[in-house]
C-alpha cells in the first residue's frame, strides 16, 4: 500500500477497538433487547442506564481474549455481522434465536429461506454489518508486545467484570426480578444469545448423530374391528403447518374460514395446545410417545414413533411430504417427497401448493389392500409468504399482503393473506374427505388433521412462530384439531359420535395424537395409553 494512503488509515490499539465494537452491538444491533429492558425498567431509569454499562463491560469481557494479532479483526468482523443479522430477524419479527429456532433453519428449505432473505434483509445487513466490517477491516490495530499484552488483556477483563459486578450488585433486586418475570429479555441479547444457541445446536446434533434407536410398540398387533366391517380401515393424518386455532371459524373465529368443513360434520377440538411453536419440534413430539413435558429432541431421535408401532402391527404406513421433510419421523417407511415436484399446476419457485397430494392421494388409494395409514404433511400456512400458499384467483379477503416484507403491508393485509391460507387449508381437507367418501365402497377411512403449531401476525409486536415456549404467546400454541370418520369406520370403533362431539370441549394436545391414532386403527400394544385416546372414552368397546 502506497505510504500516502497508509498513513490515512487511523491507528488503534485492540483493547479501545474491541470496547467500540462493543458499544457499536450494544448500541446499534439491540433494539429489541434495549425496547423490552427499557419497558420493563423504565425510560431513563439507573437500572436501564446501569444496564448499558454492565453489557457493554460483558461483551468486552468476551472479546478482549480474541484480541490477537491476525485474530482480532476477523472475530470483530464476525460478530458484527453476526448481530446484524441477528438484530433483523429479532427486530423486524419479534423472534428469538434460541436452539431451536437455529435447528429450524438449519433443516430449511431454499424454496423456504428465500422468503427470508429480502431487499430489506439485504439493506439492513449491509448498513449495520458491511459498513461497519469495512472501518473494522480499515483501522491500522496496534498491538502491545506478547507479554505486556497479555497483562493488558487481563486488566481490561479484570476491569470489565469489576464493572459488571458494580452494576449487577447495585440493581441486583431490579435485575432478579426482570429474569425472573421477563426471561424473554436475556433472550433477546445479541449477538451472545445466537452464538451460544447455535453452539448448543451443533453440540447437541453431535450428540444425536451416534444414537441408536430404540424399538417401540414391538408387540403392537390389531385387533378386529366391530362387525360387520371387514374391508380395509384407512386413517389420514393431516399434519398441519401454521395453523392457529384463532383464525378457525369452527373455532368461533368471526370470519368464515372453514366453510367446507363446517358442511362436512367434522368433529373440532377447540382447546388444543401444541407441544413446540416450530416444526422442527412439534412434529417428532406429535409422533411421539413423549408428552411435552418429557419430550426432549434426543429422546424423538433415539426412539420409535407412533408411524413404526403402526408398521409392527401389520399396518401399510406411508408418509407424503410437502414441507421441509419429516425431521426424522419418516426415516423408517415409505416416503414421498412432493416438495420438489414440477407439476406447473401447483408448483413455482420450488414450493407447491397443496394441492399437489391429492393425484398422489388417489393412487396411494387406489393401491391399498390393507389396514393404511397416510400421513400428509402440508405446506399450509407456512409464512412469511402467505400470499404463497393458495391460488391468487381463490383470495377471498382482499387487499391481501403480496410480498413476504411484512413491514410493507397492514396488518390487515397481512392477516387477510393469512386467512386466504387457512380458507384453502379448509379446501384441501375437504377434498380429501371427499375422496375418502367416494371410496366408501372398498375402505372405511378417517380423517385426524392437527397443526404443528401456530402463528403471531404482529400481536404484542410478534410475528411468525418459534418463540421459546416459556413465553410463547397462545396465537403460536393454540392449534386447529379435527377427525372426520364415514359411517362404517365409526362402526368400525363402535364409536358414539354424539359423545365425542360433546368431550371434544375438553382440553386437548399434541400428547393425544399417538394414543389417538393408534386407537382409531385398534392397534394393541403395551404403549397405548387409553387415557390419552381422545376416543376411548366414548367407545363402547373400553367402556
Amino acid at each position: 500500500m502506497p505510504r500516502n494512503v497508509s498513513s490515512l488509515r487511523p491507528k488503534i490499539g485492540s483493547i479501545p477497538l474491541c470496547i467500540l465494537t462493543a458499544c457499536y452491538i450494544i448500541v446499534f444491533c439491540n433494539n429489541t433487547f434495549w425496547k423490552k429492558a427499557t419497558d420493563y425498567l423504565g425510560s431513563g431509569s439507573g437500572p436501564l442506564w446501569a444496564l448499558y454499562l454492565a453489557m457493554v463491560a460483558l461483551l468486552v469481557a468476551a472479546v478482549t481474549p480474541f484480541s490477537a494479532k491476525y485474530l482480532i479483526k476477523p472475530f470483530l468482523i464476525f460478530l458484527v455481522v453476526v448481530a446484524a443479522v441477528a438484530a433483523h430477524f429479532t427486530d423486524t419479527f419479534g423472534v428469538v434465536i434460541d436452539s431451536d429456532m437455529i435447528r429450524n433453519a438449519m433443516e430449511t428449505t431454499p424454496a423456504e429461506a428465500q422468503h427470508l432473505i429480502t431487499s430489506d434483509f439485504i439493506v439492513h445487513v449491509a448498513i449495520f454489518g458491511f459498513v461497519p466490517s469495512i472501518f473494522i477491516g480499515w483501522v491500522k490495530v496496534e498491538h502491545r508486545p506478547f507479554m505486556r499484552k497479555i497483562v493488558w488483556n487481563f486488566l481490561a477483563i479484570l476491569a470489565s467484570l469489576a464493572v459488571l459486578g458494580v452494576c449487577s450488585v447495585t440493581y441486583s433486586r431490579e435485575y432478579t426480578a426482570a429474569v425472573r418475570e421477563r426471561r424473554d429479555i436475556t433472550k433477546s441479547f445479541n449477538p451472545i444469545t445466537p452464538i451460544v444457541s447455535t453452539a448448543r445446536y451443533f453440540l447437541s446434533a453431535g450428540k444425536e448423530a451416534s444414537i441408536i434407536v430404540q424399538p417401540v410398540g414391538a408387540d403392537a398387533a390389531v385387533k378386529p374391528p366391530m362387525p360387520p366391517i371387514n374391508k380395509p380401515r384407512v386413517t389420514i393424518i393431516i399434519a398441519g403447518e401454521t395453523a392457529r386455532a384463532e383464525n378457525f371459524s369452527l373455532g368461533g373465529y368471526q370470519r368464515e374460514t372453514n366453510p367446507q368443513l363446517k358442511a362436512r360434520n367434522v368433529v373440532y377440538f377447540p382447546n388444543t395446545t401444541s407441544c413446540g411453536t416450530a416444526t422442527a419440534t412439534s412434529i417428532p413430539c406429535m409422533f411421539s410417545r413423549f408428552g411435552r413435558s418429557d419430550f426432549s429432541h434426543a429422546k424423538a431421535m433415539g426412539n420409535e414413533n407412533l408411524l413404526d408401532v403402526l408398521a409392527h402391527a401389520g399396518i401399510d404406513v406411508a408418509w407424503f411430504d410437502n414441507n421441509t421433510g419429516s425431521k426424522g419421523v419418516a426415516n423408517r417407511i415409505n416416503y414421498v417427497d412432493l416438495a420438489g415436484s414440477k407439476d406447473s399446476r401447483f408448483c413455482h419457485d420450488g414450493e407447491c401448493l397443496d394441492g399437489i397430494f391429492l393425484d398422489k392421494l388417489d393412487e396411494w388409494l387406489s393401491q391399498v389392500k390393507g389396514d393404511s395409514v397416510l400421513v400428509l404433511h402440508q405446506l399450509g400456512s407456512h409464512g412469511p409468504a402467505y400470499y404463497l400458499r393458495y391460488p391468487e384467483h381463490q383470495g377471498k379477503f382482499v387487499p391481501d399482503c403480496r410480498t413476504p416484507e411484512l413491514g410493507k403491508c397492514s396488518t390487515g393485509e397481512i392477516v387477510n393473506a393469512y386467512d386466504n391460507s387457512i380458507l384453502y387449508t379448509d379446501q384441501f381437507i375437504a377434498t380429501v374427505i371427499d375422496r375418502l367418501k367416494a371410496r366408501s365402497g372398498q375402505m372405511a377411512a378417517g380423517v385426524i388433521y392437527m397443526s404443528d403449531h401456530g402463528e403471531s401476525l404482529g400481536e404484542k409486536g410478534l410475528y411468525l412462530h418459534g418463540t421459546p415456549y416459556l413465553f410463547a404467546p397462545s396465537q403460536q400454541t393454540h392449534v386447529p384439531f379435527l377427525t372426520w370418520f364415514d359411517d362404517d369406520f365409526t362402526k368400525s370403533m363402535d364409536l358414539d359420535t354424539s359423545c365425542l362431539r360433546q368431550e371434544a370441549l375438553s382440553p386437548t394436545s399434541h400428547d393425544n395424537l399417538f394414543h389417538s391414532v393408534l386407537g382409531m386403527m385398534n392397534v394393541k400394544t403395551s404403549v397405548y395409553d387409553q387415557k390419552l385416546d381422545v376416543l376411548a372414552i366414548c367407545r363402547s368397546r373400553n367402556s
